[in-house]
């Protein structure tokens, strides 16, 4: 039964930081209707602004907002000196150039900062918390994870479902004509939706390395792992992503407590076939209305 909880616990916080990471792919998809596979890189460069900022030490919470306004930054930065020159062309060339913005930003860190592990500290405890004589499968930093996830998706929910601002974001993404004729600044808001989306993979990236050691590959499992629980719940919803993240993180962590780590990754990839089979959208998107 400690087992059985333990694994529970911790499926929980390992699918929360699949979450946050899904969360961002949710993002950057509901705004521009691109799949951005730079985003983990995206969110190791801002890590290592926050890891130079504690070094010569800033605040925690301090480098954590600079992390924040960095993504922001640098995703701007992305949509209107990467993305913007090809808009209107085929769907594909954004995405290439995406996975060599990934190749690129890991080359550069790997110069500026090394190849090297680093410790990367976390504000609150990384032990188990003890209940007695005995200790839970959680810690204080799994706990304001999940926290901040949750925070995180509500914030998104409320963006696109209850503001004038969502709205038009998503109609840029949806018809650009039809929004600039409507008097939609779409450039902007395609940008501020690359924007928005490399600051929360941003809060994905501290998230991650909280109490653990990084380097320039450090985010690149989450590539898969992140865009699977966004598929599993499905990339047009945030609450799905969020549900999909934590039946990533609950699955792949029964597998490793019970089964082996070994069959984690084929347990993924078994998810992720099952779901593009039985609900290409995700198990959580809106159903697209068709006319026939």
């Amino acid at each position: 039964m400690q087992q059985f909880l333990d694994t529970t616990l911790g499926g929980l916080v390992l699918g929360a930081v699949y979450a946050a990471f899904a969360l961002a792919l949710c993002l950057i998809w509901r705004s521009t209707r691109i799949v951005n596979f730079a985003q983990a890189a995206m969110a190791m460069v801002t890590t290592y602004i926050a890891l130079s900022l504690i070094n010569v030490d800033v605040p925690y919470w301090v480098a954590f907002l600079a992390a924040i306004a960095a993504g922001f930054m640098l995703g701007a930065l992305v949509e209107r000196l990467i993305i913007r020159p090809v808009e209107g062309k085929a769907d594909l060339n954004a995405v290439i150039l995406t996975l060599g913005l990934f190749m690129v930003l890991h080359g550069l860190t790997a110069l500026v900062f090394g190849v090297q592990h680093r410790g990367f500290p976390a504000p609150v405890s990384t032990s188990a918390i003890e209940v007695g004589d005995s200790s839970i499968g959680i810690t204080p930093f799994g706990i304001l994870t999940i926290v901040i996830v949750a925070l995180v998706m509500a914030g998104l929910v409320v963006l696109f479902r209850f503001t004038d601002l969502g709205l038009r974001m998503r109609a840029s993404a949806f018809n650009g004509e039809v929004s600039r004729l409507l008097g939609v600044r779409v450039g902007r808001m395609l940008t501020l939706g690359w924007a928005l989306a490399a600051a929360v993979g941003a809060v994905a990236g501290m998230l991650i390395a909280g109490g653990d050691l990084v380097n320039p590959a450090f985010m690149d499992p989450f590539v898969i792992y992140g865009f699977i629980a966004a598929v599993l719940g499905g990339l047009d919803s945030p609450i799905g992503s969020v549900i999909g993240g934590l039946i990533l993180g609950l699955s792949l962590s029964y597998v490793t407590g019970y089964v082996g780590e070994h069959l984690a990754p084929l347990v993924a990839l078994g998810i992720l076939m099952l779901v593009l089979l039985v609900r290409p959208s995700g198990l959580f998107a809106a159903a697209a209305a068709r006319r026939v």
